[in-house]
């Protein structure tokens, strides 16, 4: 099949390029705008109670205040607010309300705090449209009018609050999308001029997967609006990193092995038909691996990773096929020149370093595998001391961030958790009013609770069949302690609710609560399910029930090893009190699917040398001296290129970034390049079983540098890079 893509590409390059200039232009032209959303509840399903509770507070309390963006005033000397302070945040809070800001529905002013330092303006807005881009541009205009009132005072004054947090995630992300961009242009760059030493060769695959993500982002956009998935503004920059470090991952595969057929003397267009049939296959399963890895997060319990899915998958797909019919078009059309202006392409040089490393693993295959193997266990025991943190939007920008300095002077100056308080509803379960005579003792039984600084009833809906208590916790939100301090809210709100009576609790801890089940449940489904659609990818490839087994072992043994390097990275040295939730599931995708990518590259190497009569030894030791470069260069790009979020200047893209390119670093030079190989050889024949896929194949007839158009016998020629019993290639 791919030899018959590879002959229609080279014999029609001029119209498949065509063709995808027409696409490109009709899917970026009609293409909708692809919506962003930063607020957690809205990821979590509605049968979670945080959502529950959400879904009372709107029916029993409509109008109940919750404030999206929040006005800290401070004396600009650190000083206690004199009265004509608090006159003056009086004013403004009065000003604010009387502008009537889009999305803004109420401007009352907060309590003062216990020292008398800080006073507060809290602003509502419409919670239908909590989350949305609308709502942080609000809270810009908010925040202009707020410093433009608070001038000519002592007042200095920051803008927090969900909105305001929005906002600021917002332009952080604009910033770590352009340094990402630049940072994997120039890694590409550079790498490419590098190993070519050809400009042609370094600009082309910028150029050609910049076409490739321009409509991939359309398509991203057409499937988040046909399917109403969530967006996230984090999404785009993984994207950019996934189209172009997967898509230079295919381009180097396709151009190694072009470049091997031309040193083995075919014709040029002859040789992008070979290159196309012999690495096809491989692009085709490491890309399957990828789109099903991605897709299994359609499972997940979070609105955000589902949307993530099928997006990076959609991606992959059509980085895939501009792999098999783009950039041979291209290539095919350019010819050698490609190369221009060195000539190392015309034959193999002589002091190869992947050569003698292919004769190491071929001569101690055993120690190979003990070593590489030993040191992805060592790695992988710092997986112990693993934590998760849930504060997605603090994750999400530098705590520089102006509503980050907000969050945390709030926190010093009032209670932890008065930023962000918990509510519990309680509702009578036959529709009569409840029996208020009851409240204070409730409200006592929450208020003992470990963790809680303050537990009191708040109000009663008109119908006074549903109450609201406003529990305060001693912890930020988003803290360990707060999310253990509301399980216990929770375990107290559901025995302790009265007979007749049922309790729900709400507040973002509840909702960081519900987030960690969720992703608990996750890694119970969608990381058994990705292996095992891995694991039949490999099987159908390798036609083998044996080798998919210790390629999935090898790559979990990866998985344990990058998570390990973060924890101790992150967590060991850099103190942090954890990673940010997501990171394993997005880790074990990306590890798992990508490091597969080198796996199937390097396995499906080592069958075709053990076909030309090698052992398993002689098979491991040439697939390593011939794959070894395009996996080496591939990974380092790769890895390189999500390094570059480590520049977003946020702790969630910088762990992501490290975590994943660390995993690709060690799913390339050491899972692929020595424990696979090392593991193939000792096992031997018995990889393939109950298949014979390393088995020598009979001569084939017609085998050679024939042209495009010969007929029958060249679509069945196996290759045309022959052997010499030496095992240069001739």
């Amino acid at each position: 099949m791919f030899r018959r893509i590879g002959k229609a590409v080279v014999r029609h390059p001029v119209w498949v390029i065509v063709a995808w200039l027409v696409a490109a232009v009709a899917i970026i032209a009609t293409a909708p705008s692809l919506p962003s959303n930063s607020d957690e509840s809205s990821f979590l399903p509605k049968s979670y109670e945080s959502i529950k509770a959400a879904d009372i507070q709107h029916k029993a309390f409509p109008s109940a205040f919750t404030p999206s963006v929040i006005a800290l005033y401070q004396r600009t000397d650190g000083g206690k607010l004199t009265a004509a302070d608090q006159q003056d945040v009086a004013r403004i809070t009065s000003e604010l309300g009387k502008k009537h800001i889009d999305e803004v529905q109420k401007v009352v002013p907060g309590p003062p705090s216990k020292d008398g330092k800080f006073a507060m303006t809290l602003v509502q807005m419409d919670p239908k449209n909590a989350g949305q881009p609308k709502q942080a541009d609000a809270a810009k205009v908010l925040r202009e009018d707020v410093k433009k009132l608070a001038g000519g005072t002592h007042l200095g004054v920051k803008v927090g609050g969900p909105a305001a947090q929005a906002l600021d995630q917002q332009d952080s992300s604009k910033r770590g999308q352009a340094l990402i961009g630049i940072g994997t242009f120039v890694i590409i760059l550079v790498t490419l001029l590098i190993i070519f030493r050809a400009p042609i060769l370094a600009v082309l695959p910028l150029v050609l997967i910049g076409l490739v993500s321009a409509v991939a982002n359309g398509l991203i956009a057409y499937a988040t609006k046909l399917f109403d998935l969530q967006a996230n503004s984090s999404i785009s920059s993984i994207l950019i990193v996934v189209l172009f470090g997967v898509g230079t991952d295919y381009f180097l595969f396709l151009m190694f092995r072009y470049r091997e057929c031309l040193r083995a003397g075919d014709e040029p267009k002859q040789a992008m038909v070979n290159a196309v049939d012999r690495v096809g296959e491989a692009i085709a399963s490491a890309a399957g691996a990828v789109i099903i890895a991605f897709f299994a997060l359609v499972l997940s319990s979070l609105g955000f990773l589902r949307q993530m899915g099928p997006a990076l998958a959609i991606a992959v797909g059509a980085t895939l096929i501009a792999g098999l019919t783009l950039i041979p078009a291209v290539v095919s059309l350019i010819g050698p020149k490609v190369f221009w202006p060195s000539k190392s392409w015309r034959q193999e040089p002589t002091n190869a370093r992947f050569a003698a490393l292919g004769r190491g693993v071929q001569r101690r295959p055993a120690l190979t595998a003990a070593v590489s193997g030993l040191a992805l266990i060592a790695l992988s025991l710092g997986t112990f001391g693993f934590n998760a943190t849930f504060d997605l939007a603090s994750g999400s920008m530098p705590k520089t961030k102006e509503s980050m300095v907000a969050q945390d002077e709030m926190q010093k100056a009032y209670s932890a958790g008065a930023a962000a308080p918990t509510d519990v509803y309680l509702s009578s379960t036959d529709g009569k009013p409840l029996d208020k005579t009851a409240f204070d003792a409730y409200a006592k039984k929450l208020g003992a609770v470990d963790g809680v600084a303050s537990a009191r009833m708040a109000m009663v809906n008109k119908a006074g069949t549903t109450a609201d208590f406003t529990v305060t916790l001693k912890y930020e939100a988003s803290t360990d302690k707060a999310i253990e301090a509301v399980g216990r809210v929770r375990d107290v709100a559901h025995t302790g609710a009265p007979d007749g009576t049922e309790a729900l609790v709400g507040g973002m801890s509840s909702i960081y609560k519900d987030v960690d089940t969720a992703v608990n449940h996750d890694y119970r489904t969608v990381f058994p399910v990705a292996a095992v659609l891995i694991m039949v990818i490999l099987g159908l490839l390798l036609r083998s029930v044996v080798a998919p087994w210790y390629l999935m072992a090898s790559v979990g043994l990866g998985f344990g090893a990058t998570l390990g390097a973060t924890v101790l990275i992150f967590q060991k040295v850099q103190g942090h009190s954890g990673l940010m939730f997501m990171l394993p599931v997005i880790m074990y995708l990306f590890v798992v699917a990508i490091g597969t990518d080198y796996n199937i590259l390097m396995i499906a190497r080592l069958r075709e040398e053990a076909r030309e009569g090698r052992t398993p030894r002689e098979a491991a030791g040439m697939a390593l001296r011939y794959a070894g470069p395009t996996v080496a260069a591939a990974g380092f790009i790769l890895a390189a290129t999500f390094a570059t979020m480590m520049l977003a200047g946020n702790s969630l893209l910088s762990e992501m970034g490290f975590a994943v390119s660390c995993g690709i670093a060690v799913a390339a030079f050491v899972m692929s390049m020595f424990f696979t190989p090392s593991l193939t050889a000792l096992i031997g024949h018995a990889a393939w079983w109950p298949g014979r896929g390393d088995r020598a194949k009979e001569a084939a007839v017609g085998v050679g540098t024939g042209s495009i158009g010969d007929g029958p016998v060249a679509d069945e020629a196996p290759d045309t890079a022959a052997h010499d019993p030496s095992g240069q290639r001739r």
